[in-house]
């Protein structure tokens, strides 16, 4: 046991109860196997509703509690935390532009107040998964047709791509004979919409992160979300929001993968108690960080000021859950790592925080300028 992931469990049992014991009841490596079933479970137990108003059915948490879950969630399976937070961070990206922008036409809004009463999972089809790219540039593209558009492209890898029951894609809309940003709702399994294999690591494999092929599937135009930007260098409102909680919920999974490791070294009490505890303090660290830029969403804080918080944590947060993982691992013991899989898995499991965009080279420009007193450029 141990104390805060104790605590974040209890919210998880307060918003989805009976969902940790289910998911413990299953052995990890089940729960982590592609196929498995932890994203029926996450269904079973109401999980797509977290974030979603109570206005239109769901739990209507706020940012702290969000992250609280995300780290339960994560500890006993991390491959569902990666999973579900792309439904959850565009969720939250969603009903945030109908409650302060009214952006959100009412056929928009008739889809999304499906989501918690018929639990549906929402896919991200943004361009965050391309490699050597800006993460903000759309992998999709779409061309005016009678009615609204037809859209080619695809995202790979897309988590929950083979249960999802909408697909949102960024576009490049060709407005006035200018591009710009949009956000499309696509329903799963339109047609002309393929899933393909894509993800062979063994590692999040219970994710679902395949590739999704759009070939010309037609989206009505009352579906196309539009962004508005002043300044086609900064992150507009859609944008903002879903890019810090994008950043936020992700670095909540590794935390919850590097506690359930923590955890296995201190009720084994090997080594010293001095490393045990530094262990403890590196994954606390983490924790407080993710946790001090969810207080300061939930705050209201936004705009650059928010994305440079959430940016601050998930590195500083990536630096010490690699410690902390590394402590945990040693003070387990070669013994036990040779004879349980799951420390090998879960140590190999907390390493793709650092892959997730944007990386710490692509930012550390835009962040000393941003610290510096000027705005924050993202490229």
């Amino acid at each position: 046991m141990m104390r805060s992931l104790d605590e974040a469990r209890d919210v998880c049992e307060r918003y989805h109860p009976g969902l940790c014991g289910a998911l413990a009841e299953v052995p990890l490596l089940e729960r982590e196997a592609p196929g498995g079933p932890v994203i029926d479970l996450f269904r079973k137990y109401g999980g797509p509703g977290l974030l979603v108003p109570s206005e239109y059915g769901g739990s209507g948490v706020d940012a702290l509690d969000a992250v609280r879950v995300m780290r339960a969630i994560s500890s006993y399976s991390p491959s569902l935390g990666a999973g579900v937070t792309m439904h959850h961070f565009t969720v939250a990206m969603l009903f945030s532009l109908a409650r302060t922008t009214g952006r959100l036409t009412p056929a928009q809004l008739d889809i999304l107040s499906r989501i918690a009463p018929e639990n549906w999972l929402v896919a991200s089809g943004w361009a965050e998964g391309r490699p050597d790219t800006n993460i903000l540039i759309p992998s999709v593209t779409a061309t005016v047709t009678e009615g609204g558009y037809l859209i080619n492209g695809g995202k790979k890898p897309c988590s929950l791509s083979r249960s999802m029951d909408l697909l949102t894609a960024s576009v490049a809309l060709p407005i006035d004979g200018e591009p710009t940003l949009a956000l499309l709702l696509v329903p799963a399994r339109s047609p002309g919409m393929t899933i393909h294999p894509f993800w062979a690591s063994n590692v999040l494999a219970a994710a679902e992160s395949d590739e999704v092929r759009l070939a010309d599937v037609f989206v009505p135009e009352e579906l196309a979300i539009r962004t508005e930007p002043d300044d086609p260098h900064r992150l507009d409102d859609l944008q903002t929001a879903g890019f810090a909680w994008f950043e936020l919920l992700f670095t909540a999974v590794y935390v919850g993968g590097a506690s359930a490791l923590v955890e296995k070294a201190l009720a084994r009490g090997r080594g010293s108690v001095t490393d045990r505890a530094q262990a403890a303090i590196q994954l606390e660290g983490a924790s407080a960080m993710v946790e001090g830029a969810a207080r300061a969403i939930a705050d209201g804080v936004s705009g650059d000021e928010i994305v440079a918080a959430v940016l601050v944590a998930r590195y500083a947060a990536q630096q010490a859950l690699a410690i902390a993982s590394d402590m945990a691992a040693e003070l387990l013991g070669g013994i036990a790592y040779m004879r349980s899989p799951e420390i090998a898995y879960l140590t190999a499991a907390i390493r793709p925080l650092a892959y997730h965009p944007p990386s710490r080279s692509s930012t550390a420009q835009a962040l000393v300028d941003y610290f510096s007193g000027q705005p924050l450029r993202l490229s």
